[in-house]
């Protein structure tokens, strides 16, 4: 896992597959919380989800890379 402080507010976070995720809002303990306009269709929308910290592979410039691919990480999302 990568150090939580390296990720910043808008950064974009994608899967290992370089598919979009969504965008950092904020670090909220060991988790990344997303902001409310990537978070989905239908009974997820207007909702902000979060991303575990360990699924963090690297943080690379302005993006925020998971060691799982984008449609696996979506199914680890937790919803608040």
């Amino acid at each position: 896992m990568t150090d939580l402080s390296k990720v910043k507010e808008h950064m974009e976070v994608i899967g290992a597959d370089g598919v979009h995720v969504g965008t950092v809002d904020k670090v909220e303990g060991q988790r990344i919380k997303l902001t409310k306009k990537d978070s989905g269709e239908g009974a997820h929308k207007g909702h902000h989800h979060f991303v575990p910290g360990n699924l963090i592979a690297e943080v690379e410039g302005q993006k925020v890379r998971l060691s799982a691919a984008a449609a696996v990480a979506v199914t680890m999302e937790q919803e608040k």
